[in-house]
Formats: structure tokens, sequence, C-alpha cells
């Protein structure tokens, strides 16, 4: 990938924003990235058009199990959406730019909300395998360390050079998840914490995850937070879950390993949970002023 473009320009997005609007009915008003495991949300939409993302320009390619690689267009609780059966991942060799395309692609689809949900590892001590924690606040890792969707040339057409990212996860659709939770009557509370991300592939040791536990992280996984960032700079409502599929090895008497499968195996356990918990909120999305 090192003699690859540079970056991809507004007119590539907005090139591939028209060729969607082309070739679908669909105009989306809220974006959905479904995390590992996560991608049977797509299940739940009506009226349903797909388009793999080998047959859109511009768009990078799916190599992880339990992503799909196709984006899906319906309405969920009557809502429109898109959906990404699949997200990127710095750690296929993708930059991050490339990462956060469909986030711009999906702005200038008119979309104005982006939920976003992973499969993450627990860090808080209280939190149980199969809980779904809402993302309050992150910590981007790798920006700290020199890797943010935003280096480069800032197009104004999308934000501001430096956009303000303690307000990244909307307050309002936060307040209305625990409603929603309470009315849904489930045993378990609804967990609320910081995310940290890592680039991974490879999972944390002992020492680093003790290290992001002092950091205040809840939960550690290895996507989310560019596109949220992305989001954020082009105006878009966020608000997103995790689902807690491990629980990370803090003792070096462990004899547990955190696996891929593992944590494919509890999404799917706790995945309907978060399914419906996300299809409910669907309506209580606002919606914005000129459509009111």
């Amino acid at each position: 990938m090192a003699n690859e473009k540079v970056l991809l320009t507004y007119e590539d997005c907005q090139y591939t924003a028209e060729w969607l609007l082309s070739h679908t009915k669909h105009r989306p008003q809220v974006a959905v990235i479904c995390g590992s495991g996560l991608g049977g949300l797509t299940n739940k939409l009506t009226q349903t058009q797909i388009f793999d993302y080998s047959e859109i320009p511009n768009f990078p390619q799916s190599t992880v199990q339990g992503h799909a690689g196709r984006l899906v267009f319906g309405f969920l609780n009557d809502r429109a959406c898109v959906m990404m059966q699949g997200r990127f991942h710095l750690y296929e060799g993708y930059p991050l730019w490339k990462v956060t395309f469909p986030v711009r692609v999906f702005q200038l689809l008119g979309v104005h909300t982006l939920v976003v949900t992973n499969a993450a590892g627990g860090l808080n001590p209280k939190f149980e395998v199969g809980d779904i924690m809402l993302i309050r606040d992150h910590i981007n890792l790798p920006g700290i360390c020199g890797e943010n969707p935003l280096i480069g040339p800032n197009d104004e057409r999308y934000g501001v050079r430096f956009p303000a990212m303690s307000d990244a996860y909307d307050r309002e659709m936060r307040q209305k998840a625990h409603s929603t939770w309470k009315q849904m009557g489930e045993q378990r509370e609804l967990q609320e914490g910081t995310y940290v991300m890592v680039t991974g592939p490879s999972y944390e040791t002992v020492a680093e995850s003790r290290l992001l536990q002092q950091l205040g992280a809840d939960a550690v996984g290895m996507s989310t937070v560019p596109e949220v960032i992305v989001a954020r700079h082009c105006g878009l409502r966020v608000f997103g879950f995790s689902l807690i599929t491990n629980k990370v090895i803090m003792d070096y008497e462990s004899l547990e390993k955190t696996n891929h499968e593992e944590v494919l195996k509890t999404g799917k356990q706790a995945a309907q949970k978060l399914e419906q918990f996300v299809s409910i909120l669907m309506t209580s999305i606002p919606l914005p002023d000129h459509a009111s």
C-alpha cells in the first residue's frame, strides 16, 4: 500500500456518494457501523438494498472474520438507515483516512447521526461478559502517539481545522438510551464509560491492561475512535455502544487467553440484546430542524 494515493479528496467522496445516490432510491438519515459479530442488526432492516464494498467506487475491503463487507440500506423502525456490515481497521494496513472514508461519504448522502458499535474487552472490574457499555467518552491512544484521521490538509467543506472532542458522544442520546434501557426491563444495568482504542491486532499484555485501567478506561478495543473523530469533524451527531465480549486479563497467574473466536461467540449470544436496543432507540433520534 506504500505507493497508494496519499489522500482521498472531497471530490472522491462526492463521486462515491453520487454513485450510491444514483444506484439506490434510499436517502438515509442515520448510519450504523456494526462491530465484530454485530452485523446481524442488518437483518432487522426492511426494504433493504445491499452493495458489496467491492462494487462501490473508492471503498476499501474488509478482511476480518465477523465483518461481512457489505453496505446495507433500509428502514429500521421507520428510520431511513445505512449500515456498514463490517468496518475497516488500522491493523489491516489501511491508513486512517481510508478507515474513515465511509463516514465522509455518509455525511454527503445526507446522514445526520452516526451510531457506532464494537466488541470490546472489559477493563472495569464491575463489568461482566455480555454487558453493554454506552460510550460516554474515549481515549484516542493512537492519536496521542501521532495517528489521527484528521492529519493532513484540512478541507473546510467538511469542518474546522481543530474540532472539539469534549462533546463527541451526544448527551441527549445517552440520556434517552438510559431511559429506553429501563423500559426494556433488562436484569443487568446499562453500563456507561470510557472506551480506549489500541491499534492491535495483538491483544494487550497484562502490564498494558493495567496501564489502560489506570488511564481511566472502562473498555478497550481496536476501532471506533477514528470514525467518531471524523463524524464530529463533519458535524454528525454520534452515540455508540461497546458489547463487552471478554474480561481483560489483569493477573499474571491467570491461564486464560483472549481470542477472536471467543469474542465472536460471546458477541453472538449478547448481540440480539444490543440489536433490539439500537432498533428501539432509532425512534428517539431527533430529526434535523428542516425535516421536523
